[in-house]
């Protein structure tokens, strides 16, 4: 099982980034058709991320009861039906509900690959597994804007949508025929759904909270960045949509190439050090951000790649934290990863989603907004390593 398990988990863990990225490029379009501000279209992005975290306190508990695979199922039709009202909504709220309903349904998804990998993996091959998936989330954003624009300009931004459904429909084919139950015998299931006894072992240890507030601040940087990139690039600085998602592209084959070399890195460093040095990048990225944006150029196409390249080093300190960060925070809840997994997405998701609304409410320019989170999560992060009180905090703690 372990061997077929990779295969069906890399092609669902597509369903999330897919509904972040695929219509970035039609952002600025969809606000001119709902007559709505930039900030309020980035709201649907917002509203799925936190959507997505919420729902983790819901549905973590049933993958523990009733077992991976019906969640899987499950979400895969409610995610269908949500991409299906997105695509018909002609006023604006009903795109916001479709959104927060398609966050639900994505986080059903993300709990069961997840919670799968530590089902069927030892904390030190998991981390290997979480940077392939990883790996794989990272390649949406080379491939969704291409597509997402392509599809505009032929049919209109709502194409984006029934196309998510229409991959939706394939991934339940592949799930219903070829995903196996991993929900281990020992799990923690009996009681009531949702009571404090259930999250409090999770909850309670500093270990579990550290890598998911690690986790968290990695987030909030790359949202900040996908939200704002639109309104920056396109908005502001007037790049065509296929020139953005040229852009994009780029710098998510980076990504993408940092995501599949993470392993290696982790195999080499450890968990820990990985983890130190992807709080580096992220620091040295907005630091970077700051400098080119106050002598660097203000306008056309070298703004643009000045605004960009920065962000390359954002994606991979994102690349190279989220794995060990995942499976450090998950490394002691065995007997109920389903439940773990859960309460550090709500952490990791619904935190980002709030700190990217809070910062969208600054009136920050774009570079100076994404610059503020990821510079403050990650210099907050590395002062708590460096100092000996919070060794229980940080340290590798847990058999691997």
């Amino acid at each position: 099982m372990r061997r077929s398990l990779l295969p069906i988990l890399l092609p669902l863990v597509i369903l999330s980034p897919l509904a972040i990225d695929i219509y970035l490029p039609s952002m600025p379009a969809m606000a001119a058709e709902f007559s709505v501000s930039a900030s309020e279209i980035q709201s649907t992005l917002v509203l799925f991320l936190f959507a997505m975290g919420t729902g983790q306190l819901l549905i973590g508990p049933l993958a523990d009861r009733y077992g991976r695979r019906p969640v899987a199922i499950g979400g895969i039709m409610f995610y269908m039906a949500s991409s299906l009202l997105a695509a018909i909504a002609v006023e604006f709220h009903w795109l916001q509900i479709a959104r927060v309903m398609q966050g639900l349904a994505a986080c059903s998804t993300s709990i069961v690959v997840f919670s799968a990998v530590r089902d069927c993996f030892s904390p030190k091959e998991g981390a290997r597994y979480y940077s392939y998936l990883n790996g794989m989330i990272c390649i949406i954003p080379a491939l969704a804007p291409t597509l997402g624009g392509m599809l505009a300009l032929q049919f209109g931004w709502r194409s984006n949508f029934i196309f998510m459904a229409l991959y939706g429909l394939v991934i339940l084919a592949l799930v219903s025929l070829r995903l196996p139950e991993t929900r281990p015998q020992n799990t923690v299931s009996d009681g009531p759904l949702y009571r404090w006894a259930r999250y409090k072992p999770v909850i309670t240890e500093p270990h579990f909270l550290f890598y998911a507030i690690a986790c968290m601040a990695g987030m909030a940087a790359i949202l900040s960045y996908v939200s704002y990139a639109p309104v920056w690039l396109i908005g502001h600085l007037g790049v065509s949509e296929l020139t953005f998602s040229g852009l994009f592209a780029l710098n998510a084959v980076v990504n993408i190439i940092a995501c599949f070399a993470a392993p290696l890195v982790i195999k080499k460093l450890g968990n820990r050090p990985t983890v130190i040095a992807a709080l580096a990048l992220m620091l040295v990225s907005a630091v970077t951000q700051v400098i080119v944006q106050l002598v660097g150029p203000q306008s056309g196409l070298m703004a643009a790649y000045s605004y960009m390249l920065p962000m390359m080093l954002l994606c991979i300190g994102f690349a190279l934290l989220l794995g060990p960060a995942t499976s450090m925070a998950l490394s002691a809840f065995g007997e109920r990863a389903g439940t773990a997994t859960a309460m550090l997405g709500f952490i990791q998701m619904s935190g980002a989603s709030l700190l990217t609304a809070l910062v969208q409410q600054t009136g920050l320019s774009a570079p100076y907004a994404v610059a503020l989170l990821m510079g403050v999560g990650a210099l907050a992060l590395l002062a708590m390593m460096a100092m000996p009180k919070f060794d229980h905090w940080h340290q590798e703690q847990h058999a691997y």
